[in-house]
């Protein structure tokens, strides 16, 4: 087998090419994933064929073998920072051909609480399957949830808490958005080590993803169904 260093990426054919980046999404190599969607995009590959095709596929490979616990955390998070890089060439050109989005996200983790590497991956994965993320980062109040909702119309609300202490506040945001009367307006997603499904219906979110994976393929069904009834 040659050394991976010795590929020519621009040697390579569309479909060859493709493949590679793939691999090096696995392989997390964030420079490979650069050059490849740069060449792509050289050849005349739309933006949305690129992001779909070579990186959303490519994630969705590594969303596979993470779910069945052939990756770990760390290297997912090697293959989300290698995607972001694609990411970054694309994403002015997706928002000048006005390219649809599987969906918008705001998340954050919750008031008091400090954790973030468990969103941190549900954020990346959720980008790597096309989505646009909105990441709060740590230890959101009430107020950050409602203005960031405000500014960025999104579909999707994501709550995120590892203390069993900082679990009810999630409650206090979704309380928030009924007396509002603007809780039907977003699908409201919950996650982390110490909840589970009857939490999640006990505080009246749509749904608890228990982890990266899960919380993909949950937000886009429901994202879908929510398109679909309006």
């Amino acid at each position: 087998m040659e050394n991976i260093d010795e590929i020519d990426l621009s040697a390579l054919s569309d479909d060859e090419l493709v493949e590679q980046m793939h691999d090096d999404l696995y392989d997390g190599l964030k420079e490979e994933i650069e050059e490849g969607t740069h060449i792509l995009l050289d050849r005349g590959w739309e933006p949305y064929a690129v992001l779909q095709d070579a990186l959303v596929e490519g994630m969705r490979i590594v969303g596979i073998d993470f779910r069945d616990g052939i990756l770990f955390v760390p290297e997912v998070l090697m293959s989300a920072n290698a995607m972001k890089g694609g990411m970054a060439i694309l994403r002015p050109l997706l928002a000048e051909t006005g390219a649809p989005t599987v969906g918008k996200m705001v998340i954050g983790t919750v008031k008091g609480d400090i954790h973030d590497i468990g969103k941190n991956l549900v954020a990346m994965m959720l980008e790597g399957a096309g989505f646009e993320v909105i990441n709060l980062g740590i230890n959101n109040p009430v107020e950050n949830y409602l203005n960031a909702l405000e500014e960025h119309k999104p579909e999707l609300l994501g709550m995120s808490a590892l203390l069993t202490t900082t679990m009810p506040y999630m409650k206090v945001v979704i309380d928030t958005l009924v007396e509002q009367s603007i809780r039907d307006d977003y699908i409201v997603v919950v996650g982390g080590a110490p909840l589970n499904e009857e939490f999640g219906n006990a505080i009246g979110a749509d749904a608890y993803c228990r982890d990266a994976a899960v919380a993909v393929e949950t937000c886009k069904e429901l994202v879908a169904e929510m398109r679909a009834a309006n």
